[in-house]
């Protein structure tokens, strides 16, 4: 019998916070019985996302966000910050040990496998970098400046940067996947002037040499990661009910300063 997982495309672009929201109330959701969720999802504006443990002050210009109609999220998962924009974002939502391990490890990178078997699918031929870069862990470098251990590269260029939380038998893990190019947002958004971070990155468009939106982009990730596990996916929306949880979440927690600055539920 074929395994079925939930598969979520949302039709249009989201503010950062309710996307942060929505994934956060899919890993909640999760119980004791294995459950997989799939997202894909866009943004709204451009948005900075600090991973959960970063300091915001010491990465991200919170006055050039301001002052440019960048907004400023916090995840729920760990790594550095990422500037969401002309991107699709995935989330695996998941409490399957059976099909990715019990480990934060083993599930992110048979995770970045099926992305990769996506990929091939668009006709790219992508591969997991072998070790992350000393200065890359200890700085405070954006998270798309170098690929790190099993993330996602292409001629060393960085193309998925990836990040995950786990709770016991349950993890939220989500990545951007750049479309376009940022149009040379990173570098101010980020507090890190030492090179052009965009010199460790690239996009799909760059990549193919084509434009790529963002429904080819989803239909061909959501086949490689079906092809990966062998699996069939249902569609899946959020109910009215769902849709207040994400709405209360995010007024409690993701459109507040305490969160976004500090890292502090209210």
């Amino acid at each position: 019998m074929i395994a079925s997982w939930n598969l979520l495309i949302d039709p249009s672009p989201e503010p950062g916070d309710w996307n942060m929201a929505v994934d956060e109330h899919l890993f909640r959701s999760l119980t004791d019985a294995p459950e997989t969720y799939v997202r894909f999802y866009r943004w709204a504006r451009p948005t900075a996302s600090i991973g959960f443990g970063q300091t915001s002050s010491r990465v991200v210009d919170l006055e050039f966000c301001r002052t440019h109609g960048v907004d400023v999220v916090r995840r729920p998962t760990g790594g550095k910050l990422v500037l969401h924009h002309r991107e699709i974002t995935y989330a695996v939502v998941s409490s399957d040990v059976e099909a990715f391990t019990s480990t934060l490890g083993g599930s992110y990178r048979l995770i970045s496998r099926g992305l990769v078997r996506g990929l091939k699918g668009l006709g790219l031929q992508a591969s997991l970098a072998a070790e992350t870069p000393r200065d890359y862990v200890k700085g405070i470098v954006p998270c798309f400046s170098q690929p790190a251990a099993d993330e996602i590269e292409i001629e060393g260029r960085k193309l998925i940067g990836s990040a995950q939380k786990r709770i016991g038998s349950r993890f939220l893990q989500h990545g951007s996947i750049p479309l376009e190019g940022d149009d040379g947002l990173l570098g101010p958004v980020a507090r890190w002037r030492e090179t052009a971070p965009q010199r460790g990155m690239t996009c799909l468009s760059e990549a193919l040499g084509r434009t790529v939106a963002f429904e080819e982009a989803a239909e061909a990730l959501a086949a490689g990661l079906a092809g990966q596990w062998s699996v069939s996916f249902r569609p899946h929306a959020l109910g009215p009910e769902a849709r207040a949880e994400v709405e209360a979440l995010r007024r409690r927690k993701y459109a507040t300063d305490a969160w976004t600055l500090e890292g502090r539920e209210g």
